[in-house]
Formats: C-alpha cells, structure tokens, sequence
C-alpha cells in the first residue's frame, strides 16, 4: 500500500470541496477502497474520512417514501423494519450480498459505488481498459464467465457487482449529492451508472468531488417483491444473474410489473419492453419469454459467458412464477 494523506472532514460540504483536488477519495467503511488499495489498483495521494458527518439515518419523507443517508450501514438498512416491510425487495438484495461482517461496515453510498470485480481489474499486470484507459481488456478472450452479455462494448464488458443497486433500480431510487461549491443535485438511479463505451473507467455520473449524501426511495409500490440471485455458492459469492422484481397481479393476471436485472451488464439493468411485455399475462412460459426477449436484444456472449443467456430465462420464469 503506498503512503497516503488523511483527513477528517467535518462538514459534507467541506469535504466534497476538500474531494475536488486530484487523487482524493473519500473512505467511509472502506470494504471494497482498502482492497483496491492493497493492491495498488486504486493509489489515492489523500483519503478524506466522512463517517463523522452524519448522513447515517433513515427517514420518512413528506411524499411518504424513505430517505436513506449514505451512511447508514447496509445491515442496518435491511433490518429496519419498514424496508423490510414496504420495500422487501432491497432488504432481501442486501441480505444476499457480502456476509454479515462486512454488512456491518459497509455504506448506502458505498455499495452504490464499488467497482467490478472483474479478475482482470484486480490483476495489475494485466491490460484494463478500466485501470489503465487505452490498454485493452483483457477479459476479451480472456476468461469471462462472470461478465456482460448486455451494454457492453468493445473497450469492457465487466459488470456491476453491486446487488443493492439492483433493487435501488427495481424502485426508482434517486441519489442525493453535494457539490464542491455546496450546490445539490438529484440523480435518478437510472442514469447514476455509466455503460461503459470508450471510457468504462468513468463508472458514473458524480462530477470530480461530489459526494453522495442520501438515497432517496418513492412511496410503497404495489405487489410482490422479490430478490433472486443465481450465484456459484450461497453466500459470500457475486450474481452470475439476478433479479429485482415487483409483480402486482389481479386474478392470476398481472396488472403491473418491475424487472431489474444484475449480473448482465455495467450497471443494473432495466428493460421498459419487459415489463411491458408481462402487462395483462397469466406469468406463463410465453410471456417470460417475451419478456426475456426485450431484455436480451443486442445479447452477446464471450464464450465462457454464453451460459448467462438461457440462464436469464429460466431464473426470469422463476421470479415470475414465485412472485
């Protein structure tokens, strides 16, 4: 690990502004930050600690959905009981994710934030277009099995590891920030992440110094919530597929339905077409297949990936069918 600068920051204002200077980051549980660190793929010159600040409550806002800070720690977050009520699908994501050590630690803000865990970032003598722009990806050829099929080009094809961020997606979630000249903005959780393109190390759509302050939820929606993750292990393993769903239905008919999709692409990935595509279905194997038809328009496997495809079907069949 290489020699760093510290400093407390005492204000969000302060730190975003102190975050604006070249080679900052701001650290609060550090879960995914310190490893990266460790292996010297990310070498910050100044961390800036903001876990003094506040920003760790959940609250109700006046719209009568939840506002969630960036600090509030993600056990924290599936425990309280009216997300595990109203909104089962983030408690549930949150739950499959990491194990409880490092749910205890880690951050609403951070876990929107982590980076892919994609073999060929973490290895620094390999080329990686998102470590080093202009050098290659590796995973390209490479050994892929755990990337995209979907949004990806020819400069990356990781994906996004985070499972909260699924089911931020699922329910429209929008993310509070602060600017270094103490302005805020709203982003919607749609276009917070960023498709990779040409510069897959641009990960999202935060300005240089913009910290995240809150999380921000819309009033209850209506049906089922559901969280399934396909993964190599039962715990402690990253999606190879998985998928947020909220499916309102009226005998036996669905009246309304939300997809979104992890393990598929860069950032989570939400399909209007699917959806609509299940409106006034029986939840059959027609319809799931219709639905995973709009999902996969454009889908491309890699080789060690190709199993993702038909694997999307079939976990999409069974979302539809538990929901």
């Amino acid at each position: 690990m290489k020699a760093f600068a510290y400093e407390r920051a005492r204000t969000a204002e302060g730190a975003s502004a102190s975050a604006a200077q070249a080679g900052t980051r701001f650290i609060a549980g550090g879960t995914n930050l310190l490893d990266l660190m460790k292996l010297q793929v990310e070498t910050p010159s100044r961390l800036i600690d903001i876990n003094r600040i506040g920003f760790d409550q959940i609250e109700p806002t006046a719209e009568g959905g939840l506002r969630i800070g960036a600090l509030v720690r993600n056990a924290d977050l599936a425990a309280d009981p009216r997300v595990r009520k109203s909104y089962a699908v983030l408690s549930r994501a949150l739950l499959s994710g990491a194990s409880g050590q490092l749910r205890n630690k880690a951050t609403t803000g951070g876990n929107l934030l982590q980076r892919t865990r994609c073999s060929y970032f973490y290895d620094t003598a390999k080329p990686c277009n998102k470590r080093v722009p202009g050098s290659g990806c590796s995973a390209i050829g490479g050994y892929n099995r755990m990337h995209a099929v979907v949004g990806a080009s020819e400069q990356c094809i990781a994906v996004h590891p985070s499972d909260m961020a699924v089911a931020m997606r699922v329910l429209d979630a929008k993310v509070e920030t602060v600017l270094p000249n103490g302005t805020r903005r709203i982003i919607p959780i749609a276009d917070f992440h960023r498709l990779p393109g040409n510069t897959p190390h641009i990960e999202t759509s935060l300005q240089a110094g913009e910290m995240i302050t809150a999380v921000s939820l819309p009033p209850p929606l209506p049906g089922r919530h559901v969280y399934r993750k396909v993964r190599d292990r039962a715990s402690y393993a990253f999606a190879l597929i998985s998928v947020a769903a909220i499916v309102d239905d009226s005998g036996g008919r669905i009246r309304s339905a939300r997809l979104a999709f992890g393990g598929l692409a860069h950032k989570p990935w939400r399909v209007p077409g699917a959806e609509a595509a299940l409106v006034d279905s029986t939840a059959g194997e027609a319809s799931a297949n219709a639905a995973a038809d709009q999902v996969l328009v454009d889908a491309r496997g890699y080789g060690h990936n190709d199993f993702k495809i038909p694997l999307l079907r079939r976990t999409l069949r069974a979302v539809l069918t538990q929901a």
